[in-house]
């Protein structure tokens, strides 16, 4: 089940940069209807078929250049759904052993409500809104499939075995572990940094904002453009009905959506510099200090490729990078997370009432 979880986790990436592929070739629409294709399994190819075809949405004829990208998507999110739902059943035929089953069954439907957004997407013509949330899915998915990778892994290693019991009898108290544990609150908040800067990322997106500035470190020769609208930028009460291929705010609504994302990435920067920092001098004995390293460089990755992105005007191999590598940067805090609550129970327990005491004491 390990196995096959680390698979989900693999596929759900690639959805996700398939997904980046199709909405940067424009393809987003490129079929009209859902699940299918034209009413086809496959984007339609003989010429009958792309007469029927034509026939049943005369105002979206077949373009196949575009109607690729968009069922390959669809066929990579469909399969994953499978591999999510065959885990959900395994772990509910081995929920006696104590395999975790509420996180995959938890998963299973929150596929399906994916799998409602994806519909949504093109049946409501790219709503903004829904866009986003469907973005915003695709994330929450392959961190809940992280998560069960390593609940699977560490059910694993421990099965019939004291772990948890025998580790706590020969650890001991340190103060490390005590500065270490005053850390958790500050790393859930990174967590939710990444997670809103992700959010921005998907509003970028979803309103073609990516190019609104093409100059660094300015944005239009200005360090704070005066006629950003960030009240149109941020209207979330748009209408459904129009299409939102290519977007339809102006100019200025778009300029404030990229300059917010780009403050955004800046405040992650400087956060995370300090709380690594912090956690490298604290990590004496190592602990923590290879996953302070995949964030470290995660991070800089992700930076480096929003950079470039706009050098080079949004080439699409750079631009599909950056949405995997805003996966990679969220899975890799995480994981430090996880590799936090995995530091000895009893040293953390330990440690934090002795500081108390220590303070009253002192006071």
């Amino acid at each position: 089940m390990a196995n096959w979880a680390t698979f989900s986790v693999i596929l759900a990436v690639v959805v996700i940069m398939l997904g980046a592929w199709t909405r940067l070739v424009d393809a987003g629409l490129g079929c009209p209807d859902w699940p299918g294709c034209y009413g086809f399994l496959a984007v339609p190819q003989s010429e009958s078929n792309i007469a029927i075809a034509n026939a049943r949405f005369p105002d979206s004829p077949v373009d196949a250049a575009k109607g690729w990208p968009e069922m390959i998507h669809r066929y990579a999110a469909g399969t994953l759904g499978l591999v999510v739902f065959g885990l959900a059943a395994a772990a509910v035929r081995k929920r006696r052993s104590g395999v975790p089953f509420k996180l995959p069954l938890f998963i299973a439907g929150f596929i399906l409500l994916q799998g409602a957004f994806g519909m949504w997407t093109v049946t409501l013509k790219l709503w903004p809104q829904v866009v986003a949330l469907h973005l915003l899915g695709g994330f929450t998915t392959l961190s809940l499939l992280t998560l069960l990778v390593l609940r699977l892994r560490k059910f694993a290693a421990t099965q019939g075995k004291d772990f948890e019991r025998t580790r706590e009898k020969h650890v001991k108290p340190t103060s490390n572990a005590t500065r270490l544990a005053s850390l958790r609150p500050w790393l859930y908040g990174g967590l939710l940094l990444v997670t809103l800067q992700i959010a921005l990322g998907a509003w970028t997106a979803a309103n073609y904002a990516a190019v609104a500035c093409t100059d660094l470190p300015t944005c239009q020769g200005e360090w704070w453009p005066k006629d950003m609208d960030f009240q149109h930028g941020f209207d979330i009460t748009q209408h459904v009905g129009p299409n939102y291929l290519g977007g339809q705010l102006t100019a200025h609504g778009r300029v404030a959506i990229h300059v917010t994302h780009r403050v955004g990435a800046l405040v992650v920067l400087g956060y995370f510099a300090v709380l690594l920092t912090l956690i490298w001098r604290r990590s004496a004995s190592g602990e923590l200090r290879r996953p302070v390293l995949l964030v470290a460089a995660a991070l800089a990755a992700q930076i480096t490729l929003g950079l470039a992105n706009i050098i080079f005007y949004i080439p699409l191999p750079i631009a599909v990078a950056h949405n995997a590598m805003g996966a990679g940067l969220l899975l890799s805090v995480i994981y430090l997370i996880w590799q936090h609550h995995q530091l000895p129970q009893a040293q953390l327990a330990r440690a934090i009432p002795t500081t108390i005491m220590h303070q009253e004491m002192t006071a």
